[in-house]
């Protein structure tokens, strides 16, 4: 009897030595990047849908914003492969992992080719995430002091390319997921190669540099205690499931907000004005009088019903918005002259 008691104190000891499969800090990181994306979402919904008065998530500020976020969780996909293989490639649990992020990247194509067929999406994060998974495979298995280097020079081209790289080739819708085209695709996510494998490739080479002393850190040992961080690990571990279900959930929420409000009463005026005074002065408009006109046309519009209809206008309809535009452009022009 008593011969057990060191025994089960042995086993206990040993099992806290034993590294963990999940680190709760990488997990924590994980779902920090989640809320983050989420809010982004949130906000790109509430423009969408009109409930505020411009869309603040396509902003320029917005963008930056946007990319940070990507770019955080594209690094922590580097990182988090080089945590999974640190013990060598186990092909079981990286393929099926594979095959649920690519699973969920072919789901989102299609529900957003259902709903969305002018934009769908056709490489987002998740399509990123999966192809930059086998991608990666070489600079996970080489030697630590070739991978290093190696990933990080990757990762400087792929960034530095992403501005520099163009050829006529390249413009061919079917490569539009290397992200080398003069212009970009009509979609409502493009997460494409170049910048972005560029990122996960950074994630790799901090990943292999700095494992040896974080695995030895404290924060690697460091153990979720109490709802909130128990919570976000959870969700950390879970992230695919989150990614897939929040921005469903949160357009909904948004969508039952609107349908009992009614839109903004400015929303979308900032965006038309910007469109108008660039059309106004493309057809030989004085840039002034274009700038007073798009105040006019816009305040007309919406005195006169023909201001966010939700559906495409009847001849009738764009015969009379065509001429209050022009009514606002003489009033303007003469308000704009020099006396």
């Amino acid at each position: 009897m008593h011969d057990a008691i060191p025994a089960r104190m042995g086993d206990q000891q040993a099992d806290a030595a034993r590294p963990r499969s999940r680190i709760d800090a990488i997990d924590a990181a994980r779902a920090a990047a989640l809320v983050a994306m989420a809010s982004y979402h949130f906000t790109w919904d509430l423009g969408f849908l009109q409930l505020t008065p411009l869309n603040a998530a396509l902003t320029p500020p917005g963008r930056v914003v946007a990319h940070l976020i990507a770019g955080s969780f594209l690094l922590l996909v580097g990182i988090s492969l080089v945590l999974a293989t640190r013990n060598g490639l186990h092909w079981r649990p990286y393929l099926m992992r594979l095959g649920r992020i690519g699973a969920g990247a072919m789901l989102i194509t299609g529900v957003t080719y259902l709903f969305m067929p002018d934009g769908f999406i056709f490489f987002g994060i998740l399509h990123c995430i999966a192809v930059s998974s086998v991608l990666a495979l070489p600079l996970l298995l080489m030697p630590r002091w070739v991978a290093i280097p190696l990933s990080a020079l990757l990762s400087i081209v792929l960034i530095l390319g992403s501005f520099t790289l163009r050829a006529p080739v390249l413009d061919e819708p079917a490569l539009a997921f290397l992200g080398l085209a003069h212009l970009p695709p009509q979609t409502n996510d493009w997460v494409p190669l170049f910048p972005w494998f560029g990122m996960v490739c950074a994630g790799i080479a901090l990943g292999r540099l700095g494992l040896p002393a974080f695995l030895r850190s404290g924060l690697a040992r460091w153990q979720a205690a109490g709802r909130p961080a128990r919570a976000a690990t959870f969700a950390g571990r879970h992230s695919l499931a989150v990614y897939l279900i929040h921005q469903p959930v949160l357009y909904g929420l948004v969508y039952a907000v609107v349908s009992v409000t009614g839109p903004h009463p400015r929303a979308g005026v900032a965006e038309f004005r910007t469109q108008f005074e660039g059309n106004c002065t493309r057809t030989g408009g004085a840039q002034e009088a274009c700038r007073i006109a798009s105040r006019c046309i816009a305040g007309v519009l919406r005195r006169e019903g023909l201001w966010g209809t939700g559906r495409p206008y009847t001849l009738e309809e764009r015969a009379k918005a065509q001429g209050f535009a022009r009514q606002c452009y003489e009033a303007a022009e003469g308000t704009a002259s020099p006396p």
